[in-house]
């Protein structure tokens, strides 16, 4: 397996795990404040990370253009992660964490329409069963 897959593996792992992790943590906790919490300790294990691995550039420093998408990508994590964790609280981790994986879908048709990526049949076929999937449990 190449290491990119490996990587996505162990991404969708730890998604996994961060769902029900979550929803235990969000009993007696507002989902802005665990969101904050949450937020806090990925700031403090990066830092870290790049400090460990000598990878730390001034940011003001780098690719205007690389700058403001990942600015951008940032606030969208934040807005997913203030999304997510609200569903959490509301509603169960075995509902929300699947139809939180539509995002799945969203980001085939976005890399298909802004950065020209190809799909083949199977491909088409595997993001319309995630789909699919996902309106099962919405509608269910």
């Amino acid at each position: 397996m190449a290491d990119w897959k490996v990587f996505a593996v162990s991404a969708a792992m730890f998604a996994g795990m961060t769902a029900v992790l979550a929803k235990i943590g969000l009993q007696n906790i507002p989902s802005n404040l665990a969101t904050l919490i949450r937020t806090m300790v990925i700031i403090v294990f990066l830092a870290a990370l790049v400090w460990a691995r000598h990878e730390w550039k001034n940011p003001l420093l780098l690719n205007r253009h690389s700058l403001v998408f990942l600015i951008l990508s940032g606030f969208t994590t934040g807005l997913s992660w203030i999304c997510y964790y609200r569903a959490l609280k509301l509603g169960p981790a075995s509902l929300v964490a699947p139809i939180d994986k539509l995002s799945l879908v969203f980001a085939i048709v976005l890399s298909v329409l802004f950065l020209g990526e190809r799909l083949g049949l199977y491909q088409w076929l595997g993001a319309g069963m995630i789909a699919a999937g996902a309106l099962v449990i919405i509608f269910k």
